[in-house]
């Protein structure tokens, strides 16, 4: 059976769920990522902190690439990532849960790619659809079982960070069409992608982005909302993993031959 991976964001450090588990450390050629593997109701899984188990890394400086391949030698199929947002919507209030469907890419630093011209040539990914839609799916009707407050839709403004956005930026991200802001699903969800692994982010709405915002954004208050709501999230991502069909039922493998990680 295929590994289901978690990639936890901001105050998710610890999945908690894990039988077995023992941490293993994958080798890549963008460096060695440690992975926590194990089992949940019999179904292998693996997880990662993005950010580091004590938040030490920010998000410009994630190796992204890492640790997407590491997860592909591992042997995932699935990419479920968890991830803190702000609000552009004023239906999506904090505590709310946003399966989001589509990103626009406001990073200025990253690689976003696997592919840059040398042995493993140039290719141009499709990124219609990022997220993956049987994942979403699975994870908007595990969520929707949670709680109210949940959302099959929504449009993920990256940014670089790790600083917060200004009123005006998050003023031009409305106009825009934007519903939520953070600073990873890029270029996770596209290197996933490009190797053919389906990927979803469940985001959860920890605030009010700034000039929607009644006060000052802080860091504590993102960790505080993601804690408060911990347990959600856990039983959303454990009933997902429950109800993920044993083989895919999308397109997100359908990538052009010969550019599989060797």
């Amino acid at each position: 059976m295929d590994i289901v991976a978690i990639i936890g964001g901001t105050g998710v450090y610890d999945p908690a769920i894990m039988e077995n588990a023992e941490e293993q450390v994958v080798s890549t050629r963008y460096g060695d990522t440690r992975i926590m593997v194990g089992y949940y109701k019999g179904r292998p899984i693996a997880f990662m902190p993005r950010h580091g188990g004590d938040h030490s890394v920010p998000p410009h400086l994630i190796n992204y690439r890492a640790n997407i391949e590491a997860l592909y030698k591992l042997g995932a199929k699935r990419i479920i990532a968890t991830a803190a947002v702000g609000s552009l919507n004023f239906e999506y209030k904090p505590g709310s849960i946003v399966v989001v469907d589509q990103f626009i890419d406001f990073t200025k630093s990253r690689i976003p790619t696997f592919f840059e011209g040398d042995e493993r040539g140039v290719i141009h990914v499709d990124m219609t659809e990022p997220y993956c839609p049987e994942l979403r799916q699975v994870l908007f009707a595990a969520a929707s079982t949670t709680d109210t407050g949940v959302f099959n839709r929504g449009t993920y403004i990256c940014t670089e960070g790790p600083r917060f956005e200004t009123a005006a930026e998050i003023k031009m991200f409305k106009i825009m069409g934007g519903d939520v802001v953070g600073m990873t699903t890029v270029p996770e969800v596209v290197l996933a992608r490009e190797l053919g692994i389906c990927y979803s982010t469940v985001a959860m709405v920890t605030n009010y982005a700034a000039g929607i915002s009644p006060g000052k954004l802080t860091h504590d208050e993102v960790v505080a909302c993601m804690q408060a709501n911990l347990v959600r999230l856990r039983e959303t991502i454990t009933r997902a993993i429950e109800q993920i069909p044993s083989q895919p039922g999308c397109e997100c493998g359908q990538v052009p031959a010969g550019i599989r990680v060797k």
